[in-house]
Order: structure tokens, then C-alpha cells, then sequence
């Protein structure tokens, strides 16, 4: 079975059952649900001001979106290559000439979007986008599949049987999950029998991409029509007379699906984005968490490497050294807001030194050593052994941060492989000479500077 995508498990929550017309009086409806969750995002008073400044621009289109759905907006994309008659048809649609139309390449430079005045009431809004294959157009090209992605609903547009290009584009919009339409423009070019030949042969192209119904005939600006006139005189006159959009079967398909679930997929997309939204707060939180996280194991790796390198009785250098540990990790765990209390911590630096000591014994069985010097140097281990055993205590301490970090942000759980892998993989990223030479010469710092 394939797996359920993002778009299906939101619809599914924004119309739960379509046998049900309305939800019970009681229930909220999807959209509605919808609605109070961006208001919540939002709102939402755990988000650092300076994580909603980095990403200021999100939460003003949420802002956006959450003001559409409450105005029951749908927003239509109007995609397509270039000259391919994208503005002329937001225009034919519209009924007056809302869009740029030219015959350069590229007209279109910047997205713009216009209420379709026979459909005010359902809200329909078209969106005219550039041309996808603009030369040098890279920046115009990501700007209409950004524009795409922020709409309900795209209509793309082509003149003929699609180019690769096309296709590929085609593809990537229904990665989207974006409901589809296929508009085959300048159909005025084409006979009847030759025109259904295209509708069926485009029909089979984008199968699996846009639904048979989906795809559509139509003629935004038709070529006007040549008529001969004989004067009195019996001379022939040829003019040209212009000729009306033919665009109803595409505008009474849209007008249908904004009135049919048009607040249904707005909602869906303004969740689909509420959810990415969530996503990047929820990163840049644990970032900042990361950087709180880093200055508070730097100072207990200070306080531990002093502690163990001036403690003069053996063994109970590296018993203080253990309680250090846990309240780090107590703290660890407040910054992460998973709070551990003090047994928990004992017993998580517990496991943690446990794997600690099976992938590092030589490490710890010096630790042990230079912790019996001291008992036996008569003072002098404080510049033979003092800023060593310190300088493995600091180590110790980045170790068991960092692996107790890693026990936090998964959620207080180490996952498949285990504490052994986890404390592993830490092991394995840090540079150990580094730590050590820069604990080294910190803790001796600091030694010499309380003898002094």
C-alpha cells in the first residue's frame, strides 16, 4: 500500500467523512479547526521573539493564509511556459484585462493575482506567474513554483502536445499535491477532429498527474476571423473581426470546484503550511537550545577539570566529579524542557559512563592512576599529574554532555541502536587532541593563577 501523504492525512482531517454533509452541531469543520490552529501557531507564546524574527516572513503568510480561509478565498495559480498565453487567459477568465499580455518573452515579471468578478462570491482569486523556461530566468522560474505553492489549485497551461520541460514541470506541481488542471490554449487552431485527437493524446500523457476531466480546451485570445465582402461594385474586401474568448468550460470547472471544496483544499494548503512553519520554529528552537546547551557543559567542563585537579584525596576527585555530571545533566535536561530529576540524571550518567568506559577503558583506567598519584607526590602532582587528570575530566564531561544532549533532543529516549551507538557516534565526531590541549592549557591557567 503506499504511504499516505501529508496532503491525504490533512484531507482527511479537514472533511473526516465525506458520507457526513456537515459536522455534528457541536464540531468545529475542518476548516474551521484549521483556522484555530494557525490563530494558535501564532499566538503561540513559547516562540522566542528572535526565532520569529528570523523567520518573519513565514509567519506573515500564515498571517495571510489564515486571513483568506476566514474570507473562504481559493487561490488559482496560472502556470505554464512562456507564451503560452498564461496572462491572456487569466484575463479571458476575468473578463477584463487584469494581467500584462505581450508577445516578448518574459512579460510577466512578478507574481500578481486578481478577484474573478463573476465569482466573488465564491472567492476565487487568479494568480499570473512568469514563464518557466525564461532564459536566464532561474530567479522567475523558482518564483511561479513558490507562487504555485502557496496556491489551492494551479491551471497549467500549454498551446499544443507538452515539450520534456513541460512534463518535468507538470511532475514537480503534482509532487505538490496541488489539485491540477491542464488548459490547452489556442485551440482555435485546430480542427475539430484534430482537436480531439490532442485532448485525447494529452489526456494519456498526464495520466496519473490530472484527472481526464481536467484536461481542457481552451482559446484565450482566438485568431480573428478573416471575412470577404463584395462591395457594390462587385470588388472583394477582406477584414478581420475579432472573435470571443472561449473560456466557459474552464471557468465553469473552477467555479464548480470553488464551490464544491474550494474552502477544503485552502485549508489543506494552509495547514500544509502551518506544518512546515511548525517544523522551522521547532528548529530554530532546538538550535538556540543547542547553543544555551554548549555554554552550560563548557562551564561544568571548567568546573569540573578545576575540581578534580585540586581535590587532593584519591578516588574522591572522580566521586565529585560523577555529582558534577548529573547536576549538568540535570540542567541539560531544564533547557530542553524535558526535566530529569536527580535519580534519573544519576542513573542516565551512569549508563552513559558505563558504555563510556567500554569503548575508552585505557582513558579511564589513567584517570584512576593519576587520581592515586595524588596521594603519594606530596603536593607535587598538582604540576606533574593535576592539569592531565583535569584535562580527561573535561573530556569526560563534553562526552557525557554530549550524549545526554542527544538522549534529550530524541525525546528522552536513545532509539534502535542504543546508548552504545549514541555514545559512540559522540565519541567519534569529537576531536579529542583539541579538547584536551585546549582543557589543558585553560585548567593550567587557572592553577597558576591560584597559586599566584
Amino acid at each position: 500500500m503506499a504511504r499516505e501523504t501529508l496532503w491525504q492525512r490533512l484531507r482527511g482531517w479537514v472533511v473526516p467523512d465525506r458520507r457526513m454533509a456537515t459536522p455534528p452541531r457541536d464540531e468545529p469543520s475542518g476548516s474551521t479547526r484549521v483556522a484555530d490552529s494557525l490563530r494558535a501557531l501564532l499566538d503561540d507564546p513559547t516562540i522566542p521573539a528572535a526565532v520569529r524574527s528570523e523567520l518573519a516572513g513565514e509567519f506573515a503568510r500564515i498571517e495571510a493564509m489564515l486571513d483568506r480561509l476566514e474570507r473562504g478565498e481559493l487561490h488559482v495559480a496560472v502556470f505554464g511556459r512562456v507564451s503560452t498565453g498564461k496572462s491572456a487567459l487569466g484575463n479571458a477568465l476575468l473578463g477584463r484585462d487584469a494581467f500584462t499580455v505581450g508577445v516578448l518573452h518574459g512579460t510577466t515579471t512578478d507574481a500578481d493575482h486578481a478577484v474573478l468578478d463573476e465569482a466573488q462570491h465564491d472567492g476565487l482569486v487568479l494568480i499570473d506567474t512568469p514563464g518557466i523556461n525564461e532564459l536566464d530566468g532561474e530567479a522567475r522560474e523558482k518564483l511561479a513554483f513558490d507562487v504555485a505553492e502557496v496556491s489551492d489549485l494551479v491551471v497549467f497551461v500549454g498551446d499544443g502536445d507538452l515539450t520534456r520541460e513541460e512534463l518535468d514541470a507538470l511532475k514537480t506541481l503534482a509532487a505538490t499535491q496541488r489539485p491540477l488542471l491542464l488548459a490547452l490554449n489556442k485551440a482555435d487552431r485546430y480542427g475539430a477532429d484534430e482537436l480531439a485527437d490532442l485532448l485525447a493524446h494529452l489526456r494519456q500523457r498526464v495520466a496519473g498527474l490530472v484527472r481526464a476531466e481536467d484536461v481542457l480546451a481552451v482559446a484565450a485570445r482566438p485568431a480573428p476571423q478573416r471575412l470577404v465582402e463584395v462591395d457594390a461594385h462587385g470588388h472583394e474586401h477582406v477584414r478581420e473581426q475579432a472573435r470571443a474568448p472561449d473560456v466557459a468550460a474552464l471557468r465553469e470547472r473552477l467555479l464548480a470546484i470553488a464551490q464544491r471544496e474550494g474552502k477544503t483544499l485552502s485549508a489543506i494548503n494552509a495547514g500544509l503550511h502551518a506544518g512546515r512553519l511548525t517544523d522551522q520554529v521547532s528548529a530554530r528552537i532546538a538550535e538556540t537550545r543547542k547553543s544555551v546547551a554548549a555554554k552550560l557543559i563548557h562551564n561544568y567542563c571548567i568546573a569540573k577539570g578545576v575540581a578534580v585537579a585540586l581535590n587532593p584525596i584519591p578516588v574522591a576527585d572522580l566521586l565529585a566529579a560523577a555529582g558534577l555530571d548529573a547536576a549538568m545533566v540535570v540542567q541539560l535536561s531544564r533547557v530542553y524542557g524535558l526535566p530529569l530529576t536527580r535519580a534519573e540524571s544519576g542513573r542516565l550518567v551512569a549508563v552513559i559512563s558505563a558504555q563510556l568506559a567500554a569503548l575508552m577503558g585505557a582513558i579511564w583506567g589513567m584517570q584512576l592512576v593519576a587520581s592515586a598519584l595524588k596521594g603519594v607526590s606530596a603536593g607535587l602532582s598538582v604540576v606533574l599529574t593535576a592539569a592531565a587528570q583535569g584535562a580527561l575530566g573535561w573530556y569526560a564531561t563534553v562526552l557525557i554532555g554530549r550524549a545526554a544532549e542527544r538522549y534529550l533532543v530524541a525525546g528522552k529516549s536513545w532509539g534502535e541502536a542504543g546508548a552504545k551507538r549514541a555514545v559512540a557516534d559522540v565519541v567519534a565526531s569529537l576531536d579529542r587532541d583539541s579538547i584536551l590541549r585546549e582543557a589543558r592549557e585553560e585548567i593550567l591557567r587557572r592553577l597558576k593563577s591560584r597559586r599566584a
